[in-house]
C-alpha cells in the first residue's frame, strides 16, 4: 500500500512539495486548504501530470481534513508569508493561530502521523505543533537547517565554480538572522571552508546564507521562497518514509543536547520512520558554542510568547 502524505496549506510551497513528492513517486497526496476549488484544482492539474512522467499516485484536493485521515506524515505549510522588511518573528501571532488549527485537526484523523513543520517562525509553530497534537517529541521535526544548509553549498558553489556535490555545509540553531552556520566543520571535498575561502569571503557567505531568505522576499515582493524549502521538506519525507536514517540539519526537540533543553532547535537530526531517531552532537569550540546559545535565547523567546 502507498504511503500517504497530507500537505495542510496548498499554496506555492505546499503545491511544489506536493509536485517534488508525486515527481519521485514518494507517497499519495493530500493538499488541504481553506480556500475552496483551489486544492482540488492543483490536485486535479498535478494528478494529470502524472500520466506523462508514468508515475502511479493519488494526488487529491480538499477543504475538509477527513481527507487526511491514515496519513502517515502531516506537512504544515500554512501560514502568512513575509513581506520585504518583515522577519520571521513578525509571523508568530497569525500563523500560530493557523499551526494550532491544522495541528489540532489533523491529529484527529492520523494519530500515528509524524509531523514536518515549515510555517515561521519555524522553530516556534513546531513547539506549538507538538503541544497541540500531544505526540511524542520525536513525532515532529521543523525543516530549517537543511535549506538553510542548501543555501549555503549553493552560495559556495557559485563563489569557487564548484559541484555542488562536492560542498558540505552545515547550519545549526534558530531558523533566522541568529543560525549559525558551521563554517569549520563545512567542507568542499574534504578541505574545510576555512581553508579554501579568504575570510572576508568566507564572512560574506555567511551574511547572505543568513538573509537567504530575506533575500528572496525582497525580490518577489508579494511572497517567499518556495522551491528550495519544498524539495528540502521532500527530502526530508523521503528520509521518513524510506527509514532511510539520514543525517541533516532539521529543527528537532533538544533534552540537555547542546546544553539546551525545552526548546526545538536546528541541530544535526537522524531521521528514520519513527521521526526524529537520533540528534547528534559536534564537538564545538568556545564561539560556536556562544553563537548557539545566542540563537537559543532568540528561539526560547519566542517559544514564550506562545503562552503553552
Amino acid at each position: 500500500m502507498m504511503n500517504k502524505v497530507s500537505i495542510i496549506g496548498a499554496g506555492m510551497t505546499g503545491s511544489t512539495t506536493a509536485h517534488w513528492l508525486a515527481e519521485r513517486e514518494i507517497a499519495d497526496v493530500v493538499l488541504v486548504d481553506v480556500i475552496e476549488g483551489m486544492p482540488q484544482g492543483k490536485a486535479l492539474d498535478l494528478l494529470e501530470a502524472m500520466p506523462v512522467i508514468g508515475k502511479d499516485v493519488m494526488v487529491v484536493g480538499s477543504n475538509d481534513y477527513g481527507a487526511t485521515s491514515g496519513s502517515d506524515i502531516v506537512v504544515i505549510t500554512a501560514g502568512l508569508p513575509r513581506k520585504p522588511g518583515m522577519s520571521r518573528d513578525d509571523l508568530l501571532a497569525a500563523n500560530a493561530e493557523i499551526v494550532w488549527k491544522a495541528a489540532q485537526e489533523s491529529i484527529q484523523y492520523s494519530p500515528q502521523a509524524i509531523f514536518v513543520v515549515l510555517t515561521n517562525p519555524l522553530d516556534a509553530m513546531a513547539y506549538l505543533a507538538m503541544k497541540t497534537t500531544n505526540v511524542p517529541p520525536e513525532r515532529v521535526v521543523g525543516q530549517a537547517g537543511i535549506l538553510d544548509s542548501a543555501r549555503m553549498r549553493a552560495f559556495v558553489a557559485m563563489e569557487l565554480g564548484v559541484s555542488v556535490e562536492n560542498i558540505h555545509c552545515y547550519v545549526l540553531g534558530g531558523h533566522g538572522d541568529e543560525m549559525v552556520p558551521l563554517t569549520r566543520h563545512s567542507n568542499v571535498a574534504g578541505i574545510p571552508l576555512t581553508e579554501i575561502l579568504s575570510p572576508d569571503r568566507l564572512a560574506a557567505i555567511v551574511d547572505r546564507t543568513r538573509k537567504g531568505g530575506g533575500e528572496i522576499v525582497n525580490l518577489l515582493k508579494t511572497g517567499s521562497a518556495f522551491y528550495a524549502p519544498s524539495i528540502a521538506v521532500t527530502q526530508m519525507v523521503e528520509a521518513i518514509l524510506k527509514d532511510k536514517h539520514l543525517i541533516i540539519p532539521a529543527s528537532a526537540y533538544l533534552r540537555g543536547e547542546y546544553g539546551l533543553e525545552g526548546i526545538f532547535f536546528g541541530v544535526p537530526t537522524q531521521l528514520s520512520r519513527k521521526g526524529v531517531e537520533k540528534i547528534i552532537q559536534y564537538d564545538l569550540n568556545d564561539e560556536e558554542q556562544v553563537a548557539l546559545s545566542a540563537s537559543a535565547r532568540g528561539v526560547s523567546e519566542n517559544q514564550g510568547k506562545l503562552k503553552l
